[in-house]
């Protein structure tokens, strides 16, 4: 079994009132700049890609990555608050990728680092675990903040069964989503249309529907907290906090064998209006195969 623990550290130019000074963010007083007072966050990105809310998106893997700090394209959208100990992620409405009309600043694991072709299966298992909170975001027309997506765990085609249906990519829908919703802890996964479904007309992304959701009833607001989720063969579990989980078993969990998936984490933004930004902070975050 392979583990990947991820921790690293840098830092932005400029945001939301910090300012960089030799590599770390400061809030500009005196004290604050004691190396003892230096927080960094426990992430390593060496096996993430972030895909950024510019370009056609823009997308930077490892090993660029790792230089997120100095990197003119990734420093205003992926940086340190090393007062936290956060690693922040910031976006807006821009450029989105071919299947979704949003926005991110949003991880996407990578088995082997610099590639999106090795990814696991239900049967092969893993766990995604962060700890990260809300720092702020827009409101739509009612007052209410944007949604967004914090955590997933997304499906993939193989390049045999994309032939095989005459998909013209390896997409696949998401199996987990995981939204921060008005301060609350929102899941969402898949059901087949058709539970007599069989192979191959479940690879398709119209064979699935999405389920009613789940809301767990604890508040967290702006404040940190922790998200789990654990895939194994035939099930799926998400635990808030280490206290509440919600689990997924049954036919659905068991037909979705047949893909391939590949965590994500960060800032996926509910919304296209044109003053519409969300800012996210992880202080850690953990995968294990």
């Amino acid at each position: 079994m392979a583990c990947f623990l991820f921790c690293t550290c840098s830092c932005e130019k400029e945001s939301n009132g910090l300012f960089q000074q030799d590599d770390v963010v400061f809030n500009g007083t005196e004290d604050d700049t004691s190396p003892q007072n230096v927080k960094l966050p426990d992430i390593d990105l060496s096996h993430w890609k972030v895909t950024l809310p510019i370009g056609n998106p823009t997308s930077i893997k490892p090993p660029e990555i790792l230089d997120y700090a100095t990197n003119d394209v990734l420093k205003t959208y992926m940086y340190n608050d090393s007062i936290e100990g956060a690693l922040v992620f910031f976006t807006k409405p821009g450029a989105s990728t071919p299947n979704s009309s949003y926005s991110r600043t949003e991880l996407r694991e990578q088995l082997v680092a610099g590639s999106d072709s090795y990814n696991w299966t239900f049967k092969d298992g893993g766990v995604i675990k962060g700890r990260l909170r809300m720092n702020e975001t827009s409101r739509d027309s009612s007052g209410k903040p944007h949604r967004v997506i914090v955590m997933q765990i997304h499906g993939r085609l193989t390049n045999e069964q994309r032939d095989l249906i005459g998909q013209k990519d390896n997409n696949a829908p998401p199996i987990m989503k995981v939204y921060w919703d008005n301060g609350y802890v929102r899941l969402k996964s898949k059901v087949l249309k058709n539970q007599d479904a069989s192979y191959p007309d479940l690879l398709h992304t119209d064979a699935w529907d999405n389920d009613s959701g789940y809301t767990f009833s604890e508040y967290v607001g702006y404040e940190p907290f922790t998200i789990e989720i654990r895939a194994s063969q035939g099930e799926m579990a998400v635990t808030l906090n280490e206290i509440h989980t919600h689990s997924y078993s049954g036919n659905n969990m068991q037909k979705w064998g047949v893909f391939e998936n590949y965590f994500k984490a960060g800032n996926y933004l509910m919304a296209t209006e044109s003053d519409a930004f969300a800012r996210l902070k992880y202080y850690n975050l953990e995968v294990n195969h």
